[in-house]
């Protein structure tokens, strides 16, 4: 599941869909903080990521979070849940 700006999108075309809907074709990061903690029995990893983000080469940066769950599977992770916030303001 992604929850994106409040939106909620449920499996991967879903979320493949919103991705590809999104009106800017490059987007470049810069992270400022990452936090991780293990996360129950399982082995998972609870990641939350803070930075900016710009869209484009003219465009100010925007800061963003973003806190995503990762899970093993078959010696590598996938992401359960992610959600991503911009920080307006």
């Amino acid at each position: 599941m992604l929850t994106f700006e409040g939106q909620k999108f449920q499996g991967p075309s879903a979320i493949a869909g919103k991705l590809g809907s999104l009106p800017f074709q490059a987007c470049e990061h810069q992270i400022v903080t990452v936090d991780c903690q293990p996360s129950g029995p399982q082995g998972g990893m609870l990641v939350f990521v803070s930075g900016s983000i710009r869209t484009g080469p003219e465009e100010h940066p925007i800061k963003f979070s973003q806190a995503f769950h990762l899970l093993p599977a078959a010696g590598s992770f996938f992401v359960q849940n992610d959600m991503f916030r911009l920080n307006y303001g």
